[in-house]
């Protein structure tokens, strides 16, 4: 696995990156590769991208309904920063090429950069950084705003320099969209806040964010109806459904239950009030309560929303959200 991803197979002491493709039946996959020296040896990692089967639309992520409405009404602003937040592997990307897979029918002059470019996006212009070069995420943000962009799209901020260019392309008429790592929405004002940004550039620049999670899918083979516990009711809003659905366990799902996943998704849209509260440096819950008399909807709930649906069970509410936000 080294060899084919071009790392030093003679160098165990410290991480290595890398990437190859392969065929596998009549399927091309890339693949991207990680190493992890561990006091037994080597730790690898495998992330498994099938450029054949992406579906570049929302509908295929998860979004629908007023989520829905609510992200494509950001990402058609004119300009302002639209972060997608959430751990390693929460889907990001994805929901990051399905927003430029729609922008792009538009004829808009999109630039990306990346690290790495993962899918090649018909009529969109991407780059990738290449820090051996001195091709960093800020001085190629630079330098895309002198291609005369429409939209912006920075795989991830990192660091402050980044973080600051990309607020000052958001406002100077450019729509930027880009990936932090936070826990949930609300969180990530107080991430940007610790990152060194001024409150008065984040409530200027910032139009709504996005945090998303990956939920697993029951197996539509062998999931079954099960009453709803009375305890576990609780969780529910309204009291709840008296039965949910489980898998099982089959051949078709390798005896797990589950088969596929699904995002999960809260947006919270900035408006005057949100932004009073981010100048005073107010604490989250207060931000939180406005968001929610805006209309946010929390991942629990929106994982509790697919429960009753019968499309994932309760223990991945238990699994990826909090109680609050």
């Amino acid at each position: 696995m080294k060899v084919l991803s071009g790392m030093d197979i003679a160098e165990h002491r410290v991480p290595q990156d890398g990437r190859f493709s392969a065929t596998i039946g009549d399927q091309r996959l890339d693949m991207r590769s990680s190493t992890y020296p561990t006091v037994h040896g080597e730790k690898a990692v495998l992330r498994l991208l099938d450029s054949g089967r992406l579906r570049l639309r929302f509908d295929a992520v998860g979004l629908f309904g007023p989520t829905l409405d609510g992200l494509r009404d950001l990402i058609h602003r004119s300009e302002g920063i639209v972060l997608i937040t959430g751990p390693t592997g929460s889907g990001k990307t994805s929901t990051l090429y399905a927003a430029l897979a729609e922008l792009a029918e538009t004829g808009k002059n999109i630039v990306t950069i990346e690290d790495p470019v993962e899918y090649a996006l018909p009529g969109v212009n991407q780059g990738q950084t290449n820090d051996k070069a001195g091709f960093t995420f800020a001085k190629g943000l630079r330098a895309v705003l002198r291609q005369d962009p429409d939209v912006i799209m920075v795989g991830e901020i990192r660091d402050l320099e980044t973080l600051e260019v990309a607020i000052e392309a958001s406002l100077t008429g450019h729509l930027v969209l880009s990936t932090l790592h936070t826990n949930s929405a609300v969180a990530t004002i107080a991430r940007l806040l610790e990152m060194g940004l001024e409150p008065y550039l984040l409530a200027s620049g910032v139009l709504g964010i996005v945090a998303q999670r990956l939920v697993r899918r029951i197996c539509t083979t062998c999931r079954t109806e099960v009453e709803t516990p009375a305890g576990l009711r609780a969780m529910f809003r309204a009291g709840g459904p008296e039965t949910f659905f489980r898998g099982t366990g089959c051949h078709d799902c390798r005896g797990t239950g589950f088969r596929g996943r699904i995002g999960i998704f809260e947006i919270m849209r900035m408006n005057d009030e949100i932004r009073g509260l981010v100048l005073e440096r107010a604490h989250d819950s207060r931000i939180f309560e406005a968001a929610r008399r805006s209309g946010l909807t929390s991942l629990r709930e929106e994982c509790l929303r697919l429960v009753a649906q019968g499309d994932t069970g309760l223990e991945e509410v238990l699994r990826v959200t909090q109680e609050r936000c």
